[in-house]
């Protein structure tokens, strides 16, 4: 099997170049990552390290915390995130962070494990979400790091957990302790041996809240408050195919409603075929002219979605039709109730939605419209509910840092 896993890398580095001759994303993973081991040599070793492995930036969000909390208790520690996807990469500097060295983590072949592990030497490794590398993470335990997961969520039909899984379940039993976002996880953990896990919950809760806070110490957003002219508007967070023509449909039947549409492709090709279907009814975010009056406005940029939902009634998350929902919580936290696609099974925060009924999941246009207007009718109630709840979990990550793994 260990033959196959090597294989395996093996085509995944080849699909990876040859995917860079046509994906920019794919050229800036091989580019960033074939110069890993000189990043890693440039960091002095005058100071103990924690390092935090994220597979992107929805990961690296909900690690964010737990970094900063193991900032606070020690200090003198230098943070190492490193990524695998460029989606973490490029974008991680427009987080409010306390990260001092961001780097691609190398293909997980046997010499690269031996190599990476010998330079990094961290006290500390916080994998987060279910990222299991098995080289990086067996080598690395050699060296003395104690290896933590963080934020853990996994789910019975993975490999992990199925008759012919053995050999990628071995690498579970590497870690010293588990962070679990639910009681399922810990169920599966427990199954099959690991004792050493705790349900925490998610630190996303925390991260969403921080981002709350600062928020109020930041001026008001003047394109997007030129634009809406004191109303609220139905916010598409990471709009897909299916949610953007959604979106356009119900634009047509209600052409007042104002309408913030992030699309989850920001390249100029995809934003202008959704301005050109937008009836000259739309702006660019970028190109905003207050003189103009829009009933939709185009985030064609990153870092923007976030903040407006601040701005926000209705939140209509992208990837629902996917299967890769992207985060409800950001609009959450300022008390938007949520509408996504049917394809939801792996994210537990949308079934607790759900369950609450601050959430509706859709497949039609004509079912988005209902969702609107059931929703919408009760939005005031909603927002203090969902407020509340989202602030009834936070403190994941100072629970995850007080434990005494991380007693040195």
């Amino acid at each position: 099997m260990g033959f196959l896993y090597a294989l395996a890398i093996f085509f995944l580095r080849i699909v990876l170049r040859l995917g860079s001759l046509f994906s920019e994303k794919a050229k800036l993973s091989i580019e960033g990552r074939s110069k890993w081991k000189e990043q890693l040599q440039k960091i002095p070793k005058t100071a103990p390290r924690i390092w935090m492995h994220c597979a992107s930036l929805g990961e690296f969000d909900q690690g964010l915390p737990v970094l900063f909390a193991l900032k606070e208790k020690f200090p003198e520690h230098i943070i190492i995130v490193t990524f695998f996807s460029p989606s973490g990469m490029e974008h991680y500097q427009k987080r409010i962070h306390c990260v001092d060295h961001a780097l691609y983590l190398p293909m997980d072949t046997h010499k690269n494990a031996i190599q990476f592990a010998a330079l990094m030497e961290a006290d500390f490794a916080l994998f987060v979400k279910y990222e299991f590398w098995r080289n990086i993470i067996r080598e690395v335990k050699k060296s003395g790091t104690k290896i933590i997961s963080v934020a853990t969520l996994l789910r019975p039909n993975q490999i992990y957990f199925t008759r012919y899984g053995g050999f990628f379940k071995a690498i579970l039993f590497q870690f010293d302790y588990y962070f679990v976002q639910n009681n399922e996880t810990l169920l599966l953990l427990n199954n099959i041996g690991i004792t050493n896990a705790l349900e925490i919950g998610d630190p996303r809760f925390d991260k969403v809240l921080m981002l709350r806070e600062s928020l109020n110490t930041l001026p008001e957003n003047s394109t997007l408050s030129s634009f809406l002219k004191g109303e609220k508007a139905i916010i598409v967070g990471s709009a897909w195919k299916e949610e953007v023509r959604i979106i356009l449909e119900y634009a047509q039947e209600v052409p007042t409603q104002k309408i913030i549409i992030a699309p989850h492709d920001i390249s100029v090709k995809n934003c202008e075929s959704i301005l050109n279907r937008c009836d000259g009814k739309a702006q660019f975010y970028t190109k905003y002219n207050h003189q103009i009056d829009s009933s939709i406005l185009i985030l064609d940029t990153i870092g923007h979605l976030s903040s407006a939902y601040n701005y926000g009634k209705l939140a209509f998350i992208g990837g629902g039709f996917s299967g890769k929902l992207h985060n409800i919580l950001e609009p959450a936290v300022f008390g938007l109730p949520i509408i996504f696609g049917p394809k939801y099974s792996r994210f537990p925060e949308a079934e607790a939605f759900l369950s609450k009924d601050f959430a509706k999941s859709i497949s039609t246009t004509q079912e988005f419209n209902l969702a609107c207007m059931e929703l919408l009718e009760k939005d005031q109630e909603l927002e203090q509910k969902i407020k509340l709840f989202v602030e009834d979990q936070k403190g994941a990550a100072k629970r995850i840092v007080s434990h005494s793994i991380f007693n040195q």
